[in-house]
Order: structure tokens, then C-alpha cells, then sequence
């Protein structure tokens, strides 16, 4: 008799794993105004949906997220050099052939045209009048003034200041930058927030050489990407940021507007898990009235006895400016005192300003409480930074 192995079950296909170059398709369930209309910033809290994702994250990741651009500029810049925007084009560094149009809406940059994409119109253009300007801005020997110049224009400026330049649509897209995911660091806890990911986004308009212009992403995720669908390509990026392994260790976090966001996580975290370390925020912006982003929640807090101190400044509402390192120096002894007693020391937002602010005053407050020289509190701050007492956060 002929003996016939049972069939063995096939194994299950694991869950694909998402991340950078497969991320997952999320959806927005959550989107609400932060900041009054009264004031002149507009900073959104959204709430993601990662659900059946597989995707985890700590306190202190970010979240990358893949944006499109905006339908109107593609169309504008397609008028305005020519294109009907049905061009079938390759992707560089790929064999996948798409359209023109589809390849400007979800593959690249539409500002930051290089001095190299610039010579490349010079040599192109054929109006005389065009030619002598793009020649004067190529030799002009004030890097910096060339550098604003450029800085001031997108690609749709150049098409529409320099019309007699014309480009297949290849070279026109091998002459663009790709566009990459934006980073944003989460205002959630998992410990609260297992399945969704919340961020804190000041969204981005600004107006540069008499047009209007507009963060891709931030307003991707504000205005064109739809609620509770699919369509939010997003992935975990993991951070060497985040709260210390103790729970008992005091925190001091200094993150003024959108800064907020990871500090937010940490203390979601430590009020989940009724953690008995001490926690003090440093939080700031324009105006009390108009950009003070979740105070009741950290009201809330403080009364609960989560939030052991809350430290604002209002850099508008006096005749002089308040920032948060002004509130530092204040309570510089106190301050010290934490530092003393082991607390980390943490900072997260604007790079190019507050957080090197922030960092000098660091420095003053060790060398005056501890009385120190300065070059002995410049060696008490790297040693913080070498025991991860000391983490930045800034961009």
C-alpha cells in the first residue's frame, strides 16, 4: 500500500516589513489647528494611523513621511516650458518610464535650481536680452548676492523669466533633485499611542522674488492629502533621542514651538506609566494668546504633578523679546541644581538660532552656579553629551 506524506500547511508570508524604501500606506484620521487665527503662524496636530502596519516606534523617532506636489505648480511649471505633461520620460538611475507630469507630482523637487541648471539655460536661451541677464548673474563675483539670487527662484521663475529656453522633457527632469521623505519628530507615546503616530506641524508659506510659496510637505499633509484614506506613505525613523532608561531621572526639556513635539511624547510616556521622575519644560513662541500648542493637556499636567515645572516665554507680548533662554538664565540656579542631581538635558527645534541660544546659555549658567571658569564648563557640557546627558534634537 502506497504510504502518502500528509501535506504539510504552508508557512505563513510574514508581514512586509515598511520602512524607507517600502513604506507603508497610512491615513490621517485626526487633523486640528493648534494656533489661533489671530496669529501669524498655523501649526497643525495630526494624528496617523499605522494599524495593521507591524510598524513600532519609541519615544524620541520620527516619522518619515513621502509628500506629492502640488497639482497647481506642476501645471504652472509644465505651461510654462511648453509641456503637455503626457512626455513619457525614464526616472535616472531606473528603468521605470512614466509621465512627465506624473514624474514632477511625485518624484521632484520644483525649487532649488542649481548654478549648474542655470548655465545650462544661459547656453540655451536665445533672446539676447535673457541671455545678458542670466550672464550677469553667472559672473557676478559676490558669491553671496548670486547665492540670493538663486535662493529667491524656483524652476517655475526661470521658465517664466527666460521663456527662450526650451528643454526635452528628459533633460528637463534629469536637471531636477528627487524629492525625499520629510522627517518629523512624534508627539505621541506608544505607551498611550500603540497604533497611531501623532505630529505637531507648523505648516509653511512664505513669499520669495513677488510669489507666494509653500512647504511641500507640510502643506501635503494640511491641505491635499484626504482623511481616512490610505495615501500617506510613511515610515519609522529611528532616533538617538529619547528619555533616559531610568524613570526616576529628572528631564529638562527646552522645545519651543514646534519643539514640543518629542517632549510631548516623553511625558505621554511618564504619565502612562506614573514614573516618579521629575520633569521640567522650557516652551516659548510669539504670542500666549495665539501659539501656546496644547495647553490645556500641559496645564493638565502640572496639576497632576507630571510637569514638575513649566517655563514659557513669549518672545511678542512685551515691548522686548523673551525667548527660552532668557526664562533659563532666569532660573539659572535652579537649574543647576537639576543638572547636579543627574537630570538629562534635552533640546529640540530651530538649529540655526534657538538651539545654539539655548547651548550658550547652557554654558553661562554651568560656569556662573558652578563656578567655573568657562573653560572648565565647556569640558562639565561634553561630559554631558558623552553620558547622553546632553541630546539635541534640531534641524
Amino acid at each position: 500500500m502506497l504510504e502518502v506524506s500528509p501535506i504539510e500547511p504552508m508557512p505563513e508570508t510574514p508581514a512586509p516589513a515598511y520602512d524607507k524604501n517600502n513604506p507603508f500606506p497610512a491615513c490621517i484620521t485626526e487633523r486640528r489647528r493648534l494656533t489661533s487665527t489671530k496669529g501669524q503662524k498655523e501649526t497643525v496636530h495630526f494624528t496617523i494611523n499605522i494599524a495593521g502596519s507591524g510598524l513600532t516606534y519609541n519615544c524620541g523617532d520620527s516619522l518619515g513621511v513621502f509628500s506629492k506636489n502640488n497639482p497647481v505648480a506642476v501645471e504652472a511649471l509644465l505651461k510654462a516650458n511648453g509641456f503637455s505633461g503626457e512626455e513619457e520620460v525614464v526616472l535616472p538611475r531606473t528603468e521605470t518610464k512614466t509621465t512627465l507630469r506624473k514624474a514632477l507630482t511625485d518624484q521632484f523637487v520644483l525649487s532649488g535650481p542649481a548654478k549648474k541648471f542655470i548655465q545650462l539655460v544661459h547656453d540655451r536661451v536665445t533672446n539676447p536680452t535673457e541671455k545678458e541677464t542670466l550672464a550677469a548673474v553667472l559672473n557676478n563675483p559676490d558669491a553671496v548676492a548670486q547665492k540670493a539670487w538663486l535662493d529667491n527662484r524656483e524652476f517655475i521663475d526661470i521658465a517664466e523669466e527666460f521663456p527662450s529656453a526650451r528643454f526635452s522633457a528628459q533633460e528637463y527632469i534629469e536637471n531636477l533633485r528627487r524629492l525625499t521623505p520629510r522627517l518629523y519628530s512624534i508627539a505621541s507615546a506608544p505607551a498611550q499611542h500603540p497604533q497611531e503616530i501623532q505630529l505637531t506641524i507648523a505648516v509653511v508659506r512664505y513669499e520669495t522674488n513677488g510669489r507666494k510659496r509653500e512647504g511641500v510637505c507640510s502643506t501635503f499633509l494640511s491641505s491635499r492629502a484626504p482623511l481616512n484614506k490610505a495615501e500617506v506613505p510613511v515610515f519609522v525613523a529611528a532616533a538617538h533621542f529619547g528619555p533616559p532608561e531610568d524613570d526616576s531621572t529628572p528631564m529638562i526639556m527646552v522645545g519651543p514651538g514646534t519643539g514640543i513635539a518629542p517632549f510631548r511624547s516623553f511625558l505621554q510616556d511618564r504619565a502612562a506609566r506614573a514614573t516618579k521622575g521629575k520633569n521640567w519644560l522650557f516652551f516659548g513662541d510669539q504670542h500666549r494668546e495665539s501659539d501656546f500648542l496644547y495647553e490645556d493637556e500641559l496645564t493638565e499636567y502640572l496639576q497632576q504633578g507630571v510637569l514638575t515645572e513649566l517655563s514659557t516665554a513669549w518672545s511678542r507680548d512685551q515691548e522686548y523679546k523673551i525667548y527660552v533662554q532668557d526664562r533659563m538664565r532666569e532660573r539659572g540656579a535652579d537649574l543647576w541644581q537639576w543638572l547636579q542631581s543627574g537630570a538629562y538635558f534635552y533640546v529640540c527645534g530651530d538649529a540655526k538660532r534657538m538651539a545654539k541660544d539655548v547651548d550658550a546659555a547652557l554654558h553661562e549658567i554651568i560656569a556662573t552656579h558652578g563656578k567655573m571658569t568657562p573653560e572648565a564648563a565647556a569640558e562639565y557640557v561634553k561630559q554631558l553629551k558623552k553620558d547622553k546627558r546632553y541630546q539635541r534634537d534640531v534641524y
